[in-house]
């Protein structure tokens, strides 16, 4: 039976172009040359400005329902169970959402807490040949999804980044190392566009931790490499901050 227990939140001056011709040349061969390189230059309408709408936190509340635990009980037997998939499918594909919304105007990204110390953004494996986002919405319904039916529209807005396990073992870097031609796992990050309200269920063995962007830049030991890149990987988008209740 699922608890309907609210869950708390914690929040812990310069010559650019070409150069001028002698004083000889007409000014009817300067404008043609002038208008010639113009079209060969990049326009800047080109460039693209993401905005993405946080909402407020308190837009978001969190029923608890039944645990959900991993399918590995250790890490070692996590890293097991990869070596005999690789054997039989080859690399895993993993995939991660990165839940964005803030509080007094400071972004925050929602992290699931396990414990005291570890902590993880809502993801999990994919299935054999299950598409990225698809399967992503497969397990953040799985992980946040309400236990009475209510549907969550999930928003796959964009890719922010991949991350690549080189060798059966936890380090896993934003690169596929010189010497490695057969990676382990690749994990992919995608920005998930919050509703402007939801109601979602956390698992009772999980806390939902709404962590400062701020407090996660360089902060690998207490995070981990993956989650402490998120504010770097982020720079590239305008926050837009919306007040809506």
């Amino acid at each position: 039976m699922s608890s309907t227990t609210m869950k708390t939140i914690t929040t812990p001056p310069g010559g650019h172009g070409w150069p001028r011709r002698g004083t000889g040349t007409s000014n009817s061969n300067e404008q043609n040359n002038a208008n010639q390189i113009a079209k060969l230059s990049p326009s800047t309408s080109l460039t693209i400005n993401r905005c993405i709408k946080l909402y407020p936190l308190t837009n978001y509340s969190f029923l608890t329902k039944d645990a959900l635990f991993e399918k590995d009980p250790s890490v070692p037997a996590r890293f097991q169970r990869m070596r005999e998939e690789f054997e039989k499918i080859g690399m895993r594909r993993s995939v991660d959402g990165v839940l964005l919304v803030h509080k007094h105007g400071i972004p925050h990204i929602l992290l699931l807490q396990l414990g005291n110390t570890f902590f993880k953004l809502p993801g999990g494996e994919l299935k054999s040949g299950e598409d990225e986002v698809e399967g992503l919405k497969r397990l953040l319904t799985e992980i946040l999804g309400r236990e009475d039916g209510g549907k969550q529209e999930w928003i796959i807005e964009d890719t922010i980044g991949n991350w690549w396990r080189p060798n059966f073992e936890p380090p896993q870097y934003p690169y596929i190392p010189a010497h490695i031609t057969k990676p382990k796992e690749h994990k992919k990050l995608f920005l998930v566009q919050m509703s402007v309200k939801a109601l979602l269920a956390v698992p009772k063995n999980y806390k939902i931790v709404a962590a400062p962007l701020f407090e996660l830049y360089d902060s690998t030991q207490s995070y981990g490499a993956i989650i402490s890149s998120l504010p770097q990987a982020l720079c590239r988008f305008n926050f837009i901050f919306v007040n809506e209740e």
